[in-house]
C-alpha cells in the first residue's frame, strides 16, 4: 500500500519531520486500514518513509521510519530498547520516569510512564492503536513490568476516530501509586489523575522552584495534587496557599501533606476558579513573594493560540499585580500551540500592562526523560520563565 504526495510536498520529510498532513497527499494506493503501515513516495516516485495511515485525521500519516526497514515486532523492540538505554543514562536515576515519548522516541502516538513496578501506556493515534497490544507485550518483556494500566482517554483520540479507553491493559495494576522525588512522596491515581496520573515532566522544575521558597509567602495556582506546594514547604516556605478548581485534587494534596508530615499550619488550600480568585486577591490587596502559574493546556494546537494567549496574559498580568517588589513568578505553558518565543512575548505584555518592571532569571523546560527530537520542535511543549519583579 502506497501514499503518494503532491509535487514539492516532500520537503518536510526530507528534513525528517514525522507528520504528513492530508493536504500533502495526492493519492492513496490500495485500501489501507486505519493504523496500517503505508509506504510514502514523492510525486517523482522516490521512496521517502514508512508511516502509519490515519484516514480521519488531518495528520494523515505519522512516520515510523525513514529507512527501508520493515515495521514489525522487531522494529518496535529496537525502539523500546533504545528508549530504555537513553533513560538508563539519567543520573540520579528516578524511580518514576517517562519511558516512551512519542515522536521523540520514534514512536508517534505512544507514551509510556513507569511508576516503580507499574507502567501506564497511552495510545493517541491510529498507528499506535494498531500496534498497541504488540507494544504492551514488548514493554513487559523488556522492562519486566507485568502490570500495565492504559490511559488512552485524551481528547486528541477523537480526531483519529478512536474512543477513549481507561482501564487495565495487562496484569493487575493498583489504581494508586507512589512517586518519589528526593525525600518527598506523592500519591497518584492512575485512573482519575491528569495525563498518566502525575506530571513527571515538572520534576526538576519543582525542585528548582522549591529551592527559591525559603522564608517566602507562596501562591501555587492550578496546584493539582501539590507538587510545587510540597517542595516549597520542604524548603522552608513561610506560607503556601494552593489553589485549584478540583476538590479531588485538593483532597489528594492533603493526603500528600500528611504523607510527608508537612501539614504543620503553614499550608492552606482553596478550591475555585483561578482566574476569579486571582481577581479576588487583587481586590483584597493581597500579595506574595513567590507565585507559581502552572495551568492546563490552553492551546492544544496553533489554531487555538490566539484564545490561549488572552488566557495566559490574563493570569500573568494578575500575578504581576500580586507580587511584592523583589518577588518571583514561575510561570509555565504546556500548550503545543504556543512556542517559547510567543510565551515570552505574552508574559512581557502582561508585565507591561500590570505596570511592573521585571526581568527573566531563568527558563524552564520538560525533564530529560521527555526528550525533544531536533526534527520535531513540537515536542518541546513545556516551557516556562522565572521572572523577578523589580
Amino acid at each position: 500500500m502506497k501514499l503518494i504526495l503532491h509535487p514539492a510536498r516532500e520537503k518536510s520529510l526530507l528534513r525528517r519531520h514525522p507528520w504528513i498532513f492530508a493536504s500533502a497527499v495526492k493519492t492513496v494506493e490500495g485500501n489501507p486500514a486505519s493504523g496500517a503501515t503505508v509506504e510514502v513516495y514523492s510525486a517523482a516516485g522516490e521512496f521517502l518513509a514508512r508511516a502509519a495511515y490515519s484516514p480521519l485525521s488531518q495528520i494523515r500519516a505519522r512516520i515510523w521510519t525513514f529507512s527501508d526497514e520493515p515495521v514489525d515486532e522487531d522494529f518496535f523492540r529496537r525502539r523500546i530498547r533504545a528508549a530504555l538505554a537513553l533513560r538508563s543514562a539519567l543520573q540520579p536515576a528516578p524511580s518514576s520516569f517517562r519511558l516512551l515519548h512519542g515522536e521523540s522516541d520514534g514512536l508517534p502516538g505512544f507514551v509510556a510512564d513507569v511508576y516503580n513496578q507499574t507502567l501506564v501506556l497511552q495510545s493517541s493515534s491510529a498507528g499506535s492503536e494498531y500496534w498497541k497490544q504488540t507494544v504492551a507485550d514488548l514493554l513487559t518483556q523488556e522492562t519486566g513490568i507485568a502490570d500495565i494500566y492504559e490511559r488512552s482517554d485524551a481528547d486528541v483520540r477523537a480526531l483519529e476516530g478512536l474512543p477513549p479507553v481507561n482501564g487495565i491493559l495487562r496484569g493487575a495494576p493498583l489504581d494508586e501509586v507512589e512517586v518519589l522525588e528526593g525525600e518527598l512522596r506523592f500519591k497518584a491515581s492512575l485512573a482519575r489523575g491528569h495525563k498518566t496520573g502525575f506530571y513527571l515532566d515538572q520534576r526538576e522544575n519543582r525542585r528548582r522552584v522549591g529551592a527559591l521558597s525559603k522564608g517566602r509567602d507562596v501562591l501555587n495556582c492550578f496546584c493539582y495534587t501539590g507538587g510545587f506546594s510540597l517542595h516549597a514547604l520542604a524548603h522552608g516556605a513561610k506560607s503556601v496557599l494552593s489553589v485549584d478548581s478540583s476538590a479531588d485534587a485538593l483532597a489528594l494534596l492533603e493526603e500528600n501533606l500528611n504523607l510527608n508530615q508537612l501539614n504543620d499550619g503553614r499550608h492552606n488550600s482553596m478550591e475555585g476558579d483561578v482566574f476569579q480568585l486571582l481577581r479576588k486577591f487583587r481586590d483584597e490587596n493581597r500579595s506574595f513573594d513567590l507565585i507559581i502559574l502552572d495551568p492546563p493546556k490552553f492551546a492544544p494546537t496553533a489554531a487555538h493560540a490566539e484564545k490561549a494567549a488572552r488566557a495566559y496574559k490574563d493570569i500573568n498580568l494578575l500575578a504581576f499585580k500580586l507580587l511584592r517588589a523583589g518577588g518571583m513568578l514561575a510561570t509555565f505553558s504546556c500548550s503545543g500551540g504556543v512556542d517559547a518565543a510567543l510565551f515570552q512575548k505574552i508574559v512581557a505584555s502582561a508585565a507591561l500592562d500590570a505596570g511592573a518592571e521585571a526581568a527573566i532569571l531563568g527558563h524552564f523546560s520538560q525533564g530529560a526523560d521527555h526528550p525533544v527530537s531536533l526534527h520535531f520542535p513540537e515536542g518541546a511543549y513545556l516551557k516556562g520563565l522565572l521572572c523577578v519583579k523589580r
